[in-house]
């Protein structure tokens, strides 16, 4: 996996069609923690092969800053996966970090992917392992498989869910997949966000919520992306730039809580290093090791959002 983009955030992960060479050059101006540059659904197959070009050359090009940038290729069962990595990663330089493969439903694939990852590297003159994989879960059978394929690559960084053809798969009585369902009394992906999620931090993942299709419903977008940050997703995927800036706030801590988790910080240390207790009353609040934990996530987060402890704090 790449060392420069298996930590950063991804907080928002933007997709731009590869083959509309606009809106690929609008791209690096859009504040997106990360880009990936379709070469699945969002380019028709005629111009698929054409695409490739154009990433590549985009990727070798423009000045994308500090995102990650991904490439996302065609799954395992069409005619074209093998041709994008070879010749997307072939040509692109060091500048891109990742591919993400879509529909994966074993391990096997995963692990095919690392290996001709490694004999286009080794071709293309680039480090060995430079090449991070983010795979996503779309099918059934893919969720069952989950743990086997969290487990299967060190190239992996991030598992994603795709809600749309997840809904497909399951024939769930649904035309657009990843927004809610009224008539369903609850969340009818809560289940699927859990295991996902247990799936890819089990294995040290970034775990990342797919599109929200309703792109003009910012209300509705920010109340779905608060489902999956509860749980503890670390970003979802933004179809329009207009999604982003929702998504940067609301997969980043606020000033309040990154404050409040280093003052708990301090507070445990206090206890345990100096007065040599295990727990000890924060304010109304017993806190202890697990409180600790907690707090350093909240400050991990916030650290890779920007965010500097306030003064008065």
């Amino acid at each position: 996996m790449s060392p420069r983009s298996r930590e950063l955030p991804r907080r928002s992960c933007l997709s731009i069609p590869g083959s509309s060479e606009k809106m690929v050059g609008k791209g690096p101006g859009i504040p997106a923690d990360m880009v990936f540059l379709d070469l699945e659904d969002a380019v028709a197959p005629k111009e698929k092969e054409a695409a490739r070009g154009k990433i590549a050359h985009a990727l070798r090009t423009l000045d994308w800053g500090d995102k990650v940038m991904c490439v996302r290729v065609n799954d395992w069962s069409t005619k074209w996966t093998a041709y994008d990595i070879i010749e997307v990663v072939g040509n692109s330089g060091l500048r891109l970090d990742e591919i993400m493969l879509p529909k994966v439903e074993s391990a096997a694939q995963i692990v095919a992917t690392d290996m001709l990852l490694r004999q286009v590297e080794i071709a293309a003159g680039l480090p060995v392992g430079h090449i991070g994989i983010e795979a996503q879960i779309e099918t059934a059978r893919g969720l069952i498989n989950v743990e086997e394929i969290c487990a299967a690559s060190p190239r992996l960084e991030t598992i994603i869910f795709g809600p749309a053809d997840f809904a497909a798969s399951m024939e769930m009585p649904v035309l657009t997949g990843g927004v809610q369902i009224p008539q369903y009394p609850g969340d009818h992906f809560h289940y699927v966000f859990s295991k996902i999620l247990m799936a890819g931090r089990a294995n040290g993942l970034q775990v990342i919520d797919g599109p929200y299709l309703y792109i003009r419903d910012g209300e509705g977008f920010r109340d779905y992306c608060n489902r999956t940050r509860t749980l503890g997703y670390d970003g979802k995927w933004a179809l329009h730039p207009d999604q982003v800036a929702i998504l940067n706030e609301v997969f980043s801590p606020t000033q309040e809580q990154f404050d409040r988790a280093h003052a708990i910080l301090d507070a445990y240390n206090f206890a345990t290093e100096d007065e040599g207790k295990g727990a000890v009353m924060f304010g109304e609040e017993m806190i202890d090791e697990a409180s600790r934990k907690m707090a350093l996530k909240f400050i991990s987060r916030g650290e890779r959002a920007g965010l500097v402890r306030s003064a008065a704090s």
